[in-house]
């Protein structure tokens, strides 16, 4: 009888399981039944032998899971790509499928040594599509799949895996004859799965139910209409035989074990290559230079785990360590993704990172495009963060102004020997304009500052880090009020700008009076808040309340619930804040004190504001723009207990501004710290009890705070 299909198999006269490499051998060392995994073995095997020819490779001790073949390489037609085993525990396993491939006439590729690529474990061929559907995420990189392509001359979908249970491509997905596949979508991420979607029509797709897929349905073998498989539901038994398929169960207990079934156990060697098929594959890299305190700041990691975490895969090419306290490393580091956009999404986090293009990548100018409806910028446009970024243009790097975060960089180069690069809003946008796209010809500028000049007040950047970073509420927190009082006296005798951001919970802190003190002597150069804080302070500069709690005694005020509106209409009817002073009716109290001192404030509304009072911005657009105005050349912005005005300050606000966020809500000052920034700190407290610590330091005087 002609068997065309030839399979190869390994005897398990060595498979146990004496190591965890993953999730299914843990619990499972020593567990598995050596009779009873040759007799599965042998089941296997011969159930295979019926549809086709099986050929053997001599197993060797020290070597247990030699036992699945499907990891020794990848074959397509006379060549064959050798695996490279990710665990050291496998590794051992190269030269003995090497030597058999030689020996049987394959010609043998093998990929670089430091490149993961497990075989036909992590890549199967669509014989209806003539297509090599290829994974990336725990066995194998990304890099390899273009590698792959290019060897055997076809073309590489590249799929991520995100569950650890499902290691290998081969064990949730399956393609099968007639262009059918049996897949299990959670073992993938979102843009695998729509890959899936769009190359298999519906009606091909066989989804998994978890049940099936965690005992391994699709890790199957394909002969013709004939499935082999370790165990299948009755309903997904019923759809593959609607489908035309022949299935035979091989129970394979031992082995799923250690993480494999009948497919692991069996590397098809007859694969063909297809006519009219070329290489191609839509992986795409980069490479990007990170220098500074890498190590020690943690921006290393973060940026090869946010490579990761969006899809991407990395390899460093160079890493230059610091050998002294002051010295800074350097790392070269490649970076894939497996299509454009997902490059483009990663390079850009990278860039906010301080991450620059490689020396021999340095030469390509921004890409620009033009705006063709107001308010809408063209597709793949630069999204700005709060670092101060530059753009190639013509060759040279302009630094863009009106750094904020969410923005779009607009060129004006009608002056060619001085263009000018801008922060626009999206709402801003106009029809001609252009608008910097991708991430060609962009770098984000990040000082590499000594260890002893990162933090407030000269602090170590890892001491103040610890005190003001995280939610805890037992740091000391006289001494980062100390710290943060030191820098305002530095500000204020430099002839700096210290911006306030408050809510009415200052007032009801009992905060009011000595946020009022702070403007008095001079430490506060803007205010910005809500209606609320205003109407509040008001109130209780002229009733002694705040929002009818008497501010002296702690308890309601009969009648009390009508004082904030007592408040509003006493500032309607004197026509504004500034006028109620002038006519002497505000004689006390954060507003009195701005007005007196000139310190100019921004007020907005909100959907509850009774009033609001005169000069409130009603439109939040305006009021955007108010807050931008006013926030421009501030060192530092202190944000007390107002969580939404502080996120769009935040928001407006380049790096370089330092900014102390004090909130009793642990969740609120990680929201309004955690920007990126080492010049944020967190401060877990009452704002009250803040205010009035930070009065009595400023009021100690230069002398007694502590010097850089």
């Amino acid at each position: 009888m002609n068997l065309p299909e030839r399979f190869l198999m390994c005897p398990p006269e060595f498979f146990q399981i004496d190591y965890v490499i993953n999730p299914w051998m843990e619990g499972n060392i020593d567990r598995a039944s050596a009779t009873l995994a040759a007799e599965q073995w042998r089941q296997l095997h011969d159930a295979l032998a019926r549809h086709a020819a099986v050929e053997l490779v001599t197993p060797y001790a020290g070597s247990p899971d030699m036992v699945f073949t499907a990891n020794a390489g990848l074959v397509l037609g006379h060549d064959a790509v050798l695996s490279r085993f990710l665990h050291r525990e496998r590794q051992g396993e190269e030269p003995h499928f090497r030597d058999w491939f030689q020996q049987h006439g394959f010609r043998v590729h093998e990929l670089p040594k430091d490149l993961p690529f497990e075989g036909a474990g992590d890549a199967l061929f669509d014989r209806a599509q003539g297509i090599l559907w290829a994974s990336y995420g725990f066995r194998t990189e990304l890099d390899t799949h273009k590698l792959l392509a290019e060897l055997l001359g076809v073309e590489v979908v590249s799929l991520r895996l995100v569950d650890k249970r499902f290691y290998h491509l081969d064990t949730c997905f399956c393609p099968l004859e007639g262009g059918f596949l049996v897949y299990y979508p959670p073992a993938f991420d979102a843009r695998s799965n729509i890959q899936i979607e769009r190359r298999v029509p519906e009606e091909k797709r066989l989804v998994l139910d978890e049940s099936d897929a965690i005992h391994f349905a699709a890790n199957a073998v394909n002969i013709g209409d004939v499935l082999l498989l370790h165990r299948v539901s009755e309903s997904l038994r019923a759809r593959l035989s609607a489908a035309g398929f022949r299935v035979f169960e091989a129970p394979l207990t031992e082995f799923i074990k250690s993480g494999g079934a009948a497919k692991c156990l069996s590397l098809r060697l007859s694969e063909s290559p297809r006519a009219g098929t070329s290489a191609h594959s839509d992986v795409v890299s980069r490479v990007l230079s990170l220098e500074g305190h890498l190590l020690d700041s943690g921006l290393l990691d973060r940026a090869l785990e946010m490579t990761v975490q969006e899809g991407g895969s990395f390899q460093i090419l160079k890493f230059q360590l610091g050998k002294q306290r002051q010295s800074t490393s350097r790392a070269e580091i490649r970076i894939s993704a497996p299509a454009a956009e997902v490059l483009g999404n990663v390079v850009s986090q990278l860039i906010d990172l301080g991450g620059v293009p490689a020396a021999p990548q340095q030469t390509g100018d921004a890409r620009l495009e033009t705006v063709t409806i107001d308010g809408v910028a063209p597709e793949d446009f630069y999204v700005t963060t709060i670092y101060p970024t530059e753009v190639r243009l013509d060759g040279r790097w302009v630094r863009i102004t009106g750094q904020r975060m969410d923005g779009c960089i607009v060129i004006d180069d009608r002056d060619p020997a001085r263009p000018v690069a801008g922060v626009r809003l999206l709402r801003d946008l106009r029809c001609g304009e252009r608008v910097v796209v991708g991430v060609e010809g962009i770098q984000t500028v990040r000082k590499s500052e000594s260890r002893d000049e990162r933090g407030i007040g000269g602090a170590s950047a890892a001491e103040f880090a610890f005190m003001g970073a995280g939610v805890s509420s037992e740091r000391k927190i006289e001494l980062v009020v100390r710290q943060i009082a030191w820098e305002l006296e530095r500000i204020r005798e430099r002839g700096g700008k210290v911006v306030v951001v408050g809510g009415p919970v200052v007032i009801h802190t009992g905060g009011g009076e000595h946020l009022a003190e702070l403007i008095r002597l001079g430490f506060v150069h803007v205010l910005l808040g809500g209606n609320g804080i205003a109407v509040h302070d008001i109130e209780q500069a002229l009733l002694g309340t705040s929002l009818g709690v008497d501010m002296s005694l702690g308890t309601p005020v009969r009648g009390g619930h009508r004082h904030h509106l007592r408040a509003i209409n006493t500032i309607r009817r004197c026509g504004s804040i500034a006028a109620a002073v002038e006519q002497g009716v505000l004689r006390s109290g954060i507003f009195y004190e701005c007005v007196r001192a000139g310190v100019p404030f921004s007020l907005t509304a909100s959907i509850r504001d009774d009033g609001p009072l005169p000069g409130v911005f009603t439109d939040m657009i305006e009021a955007q723009r108010d807050y931008a105005r006013l926030i421009t050349g501030a060192e530092m912005i202190l944000m007390l207990s107002s969580m939404l005005h502080s996120i769009g300050v935040g928001n407006m606000t380049p790096a370089g501004v330092k900014l102390v966020c004090v909130d009793i809500n642990p969740a609120v000052v990680t929201k309004l710290a955690d920007r990126g920034s080492i010049e944020s700190v967190g401060v877990v407290t009452d704002v009250g009890l803040f205010l009035s610590l930070l009065v009595q330091q400023v009021r100690v005087g230069r002398d007694a705070l502590p010097r850089a």
